[in-house]
């Protein structure tokens, strides 16, 4: 069914393919904040679960950090303290609240700081050039990089010429993913041909462990809610605020005509979008554009209304074998969450 087919007497409801989101430097900058679910998070307001030891003591430990903010920058021996290190990386499975954390840490340091995705700051270099992009980020009080990821050669090289750039002007870095750092692009590329960047990387960092559940899986249980055909037009009336409506196979088309750092915009204002006749994926750019795309529809909080397949059914099993498993899976668990429509 596609849009423009109508639905509750609307001939032509909105929909993602009339957004076609530009995006200047200046505005990746003003988005450099934590999204919105994260705005007021602070370390009090983190429930470690006590099952997980290394809950509590990653409180302590970024706790520790943000006090030990004065010290200067500067790259030491790993056998120096731990404190001695500019940065501290925060690896783990998805649902532990790993962002959380990080938001909490940027809130407790001083101004000038900075937190954005992994994408964001990449996307960043692409529009203002390298030079301008050290020469705005140097100095600041923290850089929080979120889903630090590595998924090609040249954003190897890039991270860590910049991370040193940045940390050598004084400023600390804190980062979270689900891979530890020397262990970052394996699996997608010839990651053994790049160690000397990826140790280079994780030389930086105080590694923090945070093991746990999946605290989605708390609330949320099963898989992906879908909606009937037939409920369809109800489920949409339902929403209070905007949505848009498309086909799958259209809304996937069109993020590929739309920059991965843009798709925040993509979803700007809106509270609701619904994709109908939903399927399993087939290529795994599709699928990696996909995963993209619902990072930035969980940063804004939008709620999705979906026919056909489960959302959680759409990565078929040799994708969830591959490199990007653990993307995959934290996009599954995203997914669960934003179709359950208790944001």
């Amino acid at each position: 069914m596609s849009a423009d087919q109508g639905f509750l007497g609307l001939s032509n409801p909105e929909s993602l393919l009339d957004r076609h989101p530009t995006l200047s430097g200046t505005e990746i900058v003003e988005q450099l904040v934590p999204p919105r679910q994260f705005q007021s998070a602070t370390l009090d307001s983190y429930r470690p679960d006590r099952d997980f030891p290394s809950q509590g003591a990653a409180v302590a430990a970024i706790r520790n950090f943000a006090a030990d903010s004065g010290r200067s920058g500067g790259l030491f021996s790993r056998r120096r303290a731990p404190a001695a290190l500019p940065g501290v990386y925060l690896d783990g499975g998805f649902g532990v609240g790993k962002t959380h954390l990080l938001a909490a840490l940027w809130h407790l340091m001083p101004d000038r700081k900075y937190f954005g995705t992994f994408i964001e700051y990449t996307a960043l270099v692409g529009a203002l050039g390298y030079a301008p992009t050290v020469a705005l980020l140097k100095g600041a009080s923290i850089i929080c990089i979120d889903e630090f990821e590595l998924d090609d050669p040249g954003d190897t090289r890039l991270m860590s010429r910049l991370l040193s750039d940045l940390v050598a002007s004084g400023s600390r870095i804190a980062a979270t993913s689900n891979t530890p750092p020397n262990a970052l692009g394996e699996g997608r590329f010839a990651a053994q041909d790049f160690l000397r960047e990826i140790d280079a990387l994780a030389a930086r960092f105080t590694t923090l462990r945070i093991d746990g559940l999946d605290y989605r899986r708390r609330h949320f249980e099963g898989h992906a809610a879908t909606v009937a055909d037939g409920d369809l037009d109800a489920a949409i009336a339902g929403v209070e605020g905007e949505i848009t409506v498309d086909g799958f196979d259209d809304a996937v088309r069109h993020l590929a005509s739309v920059h991965p750092s843009r798709y925040f915009k993509l979803v700007d204002g809106l509270d609701a979008i619904a994709l109908t006749d939903v399927h399993e994926l087939a290529n795994q750019t599709d699928a990696l554009r996909f995963v993209a795309f619902v990072d930035r529809l969980y940063d804004a909080q939008v709620r999705i209304i979906a026919t056909g397949t489960p959302l959680d059914e759409i990565f078929p099993e040799e994708m969830l074998a591959g490199g990007y498993r653990k993307k995959y899976l934290r996009a599954t668990s995203r997914l669960i969450a934003l179709t359950a429509g208790h944001l």
